[in-house]
């Protein structure tokens, strides 16, 4: 739902396009380019990237026109952020999973291991002040971030062979990026990063031995079920799937408030449309895998589950005790987590049990 605010900005946009369009033509026009660390149209982030451009184009009038980019056209995957905060592009669309190497307290917006589930995590960044750390985190790389589509819950990974125990982890090569990466590096992963539309092609040659990216909808998408057949749950490495907006700040500051209001909204209103629609076709995609493709659904055995538990939260305690803004997203975030614990348990859970009769 577009807030009153918002809602009144466009609903002024239009109004003036009718009453004093020789205003609006002397209103200074902006081309934009977004890059993309998506395949073209890949479901669930591929398709909110061309949705938000197409958006902001929309509800602007032609203000902003924003021209789409798929990874590699011009920039490659991992490198949409540095593009956008040099100028390359105005606008980018990716994950902060990616920037791990650069800014490692990045991860913390899109997925922490056993932390924040989506409505949580929007709940952290609109209401917990998670935003303004967002914003003060961006601010030295020149982009000014937004939550623009959202994934949904992640599902465990994909594997070449069935995990009977924790031992099975061992040497195993496992395409996984973010923080999930290294709550699983102690169980003897070893983390391996890699843009979407490399994944199967390492999978089929063995250059890894097990990945995870989403949830069913874009899994099915890039064809793992092909490779790897055994699908593990839960998704305890990544429990949001948040995608993110990138704006030069240059880009940005230039805007009039209208404007900035029309990229704000359009990014809010593909962050809330994206989670919707990922809900339902994971579902369609899962139940696809399963009786379709001949996808064997295991759950992770529960000395894994145990393990990278404990992992996790030493994993979030090193954030803490690094101190400065690290600290600062950690503490914020381990306190909207641990305010939030107990009505999920008695809302979401309850429900659920109640539900199924189990």
């Amino acid at each position: 739902m577009i807030p009153a605010s918002r809602r009144g900005v466009l609903a002024g946009i239009a109004g003036g396009s009718l009453a004093a369009p020789a205003v609006l033509r002397a209103q200074p026009r902006h081309a934009w380019r977004m890059v993309t660390s998506w395949p073209r149209n890949l479901p669930g982030p591929g398709v909110s990237a061309q949705r938000l451009a197409d958006r902001i184009t929309s509800l602007s009038g032609g203000r902003i026109t924003v021209e789409l980019y798929g990874a590699g056209e011009i920039v490659p995957a991992f490198e949409v952020m540095d593009a956008v905060g040099r100028g390359v592009a105005e606008l980018g669309h990716s994950a902060a999973i990616f920037w791990l190497g650069k800014i490692r307290t990045a991860a913390f917006f899109t997925a922490v291991p056993f932390g924040l589930r989506p409505l949580e995590h929007i709940a952290w960044l609109e209401l917990g002040g998670g935003q303004e750390l967002w914003d003060e985190l961006y601010a030295g790389f020149g982009v000014k971030p937004f939550m623009a589509g959202n994934t949904g819950m992640s599902m465990g990974g994909w594997f070449r062979r069935e995990l009977r125990s924790a031992s099975d982890l061992e040497g195993l090569k496992w395409r996984m990026p973010g923080l999930g990466g290294e709550m699983y590096r102690p169980l003897g992963v070893v983390q391996v990063s890699l843009p979407p539309g490399e994944i199967l092609p390492a999978l089929q040659s063995g250059a890894i031995d097990a990945t995870e990216f989403a949830g069913p909808a874009s899994d099915l998408a890039l064809g793992f079920y092909k490779v790897a057949p055994y699908y593990y749950w839960p998704g305890i490495h990544e429990p949001n799937g948040s995608s993110e907006c990138l704006v030069n700040l240059r880009a940005w500051r230039a805007l009039d408030e209208e404007l900035r209001e029309v990229v704000a909204t359009a990014c809010a209103t593909e962050n809330a449309y994206a989670l919707a629609e990922s809900e339902r076709r994971n579902a369609a995609a899962l139940e696809a895998l399963v009786t379709e493709h001949g996808v064997e659904l295991r759950r992770f055995p529960e000395e894994i589950i145990a393990r990278a538990r404990d992992s996790a939260r030493a994993l979030l305690q090193r954030f803490v005790e690094e101190g400065g803004i690290a600290a600062r997203i950690a503490r914020s975030y381990r306190a909207m987590l641990e305010g939030l614990d107990g009505w999920p348990k008695v809302s979401v859970r309850g429900f659920l049990e109640a539900r199924d009769g189990s």
